[in-house]
């Protein structure tokens, strides 16, 4: 069984792929952190990178800028497109090797921030869950774990697809707005039980 995991930023979805892992023993790919090692110092998107967008993009130890791309990409979707033709065809090399690793009749959840934004996922994957919660409790989660401004998080939040948008993708949804940890892994319990899943 193939899953995808999403959610916008804030709504507690890696809790919840660890969760999966945890309570049943899937394999987690994780397709940000598959972009970070893409774009690590000596990553194998980082030539392609340094060649298109130029030294100002790269960090002295070879890495990619990161602020520095965040700014460009939110002003220039032209820039965003371009990243993403340099990673996502390695990203998805990446996670089908990763996958090719799962054990016989093991589930493997792809956590996929913008799995929904793509349109790629869906046929990749036999279900989608969706985690979601209110608005103003992911700005209050991202401003308390990352020091961003309400502003900023806000301009990241308006990037992803809606909430409206995430939940109509869905086969499942996992509605993480006052929970406590225990209460989120018996969300995730009951999905594992399911027969969908």
């Amino acid at each position: 069984m193939r899953i995808g995991l999403t959610g916008g930023i804030g709504s507690g979805k890696s809790t919840v792929a660890h969760a999966w892992v945890t309570l049943g023993g899937a394999l987690l790919i994780d397709t940000d952190a598959i972009s970070r090692a893409l774009t690590q110092p000596g990553g194998a998107a980082m030539p392609a990178i340094a060649q298109r967008f130029g030294p100002d993009f790269v960090t002295p130890e070879g890495a990619l800028h990161r602020p520095a791309m965040r700014e460009l990409a939110f002003r220039d979707p032209s820039a965003r497109l371009a990243l993403e033709g340099i990673l996502h065809p390695l990203i998805g090399a990446e996670t089908e090797r990763q996958a090719g690793l799962a054990q016989p009749g093991q589930r493997v959840v792809f956590d996929v921030p913008l799995l929904v934004e793509s349109g790629r996922w869906r046929q990749k994957v036999q279900r989608v869950v969706v985690v979601d919660c209110e608005e103003s409790t992911q700005v209050r989660r991202v401003m308390q774990r990352s020091q961003l401004s309400e502003t900023a998080v806000r301009d990241i939040m308006a990037q992803q697809a809606s909430r409206a948008r995430r939940r109509a993708a869905a086969d499942a949804i996992i509605y993480n707005d006052g929970l406590t940890l225990d209460q989120l892994h018996r969300e995730v319990g009951t999905l594992l039980a399911s027969p969908l899943f």
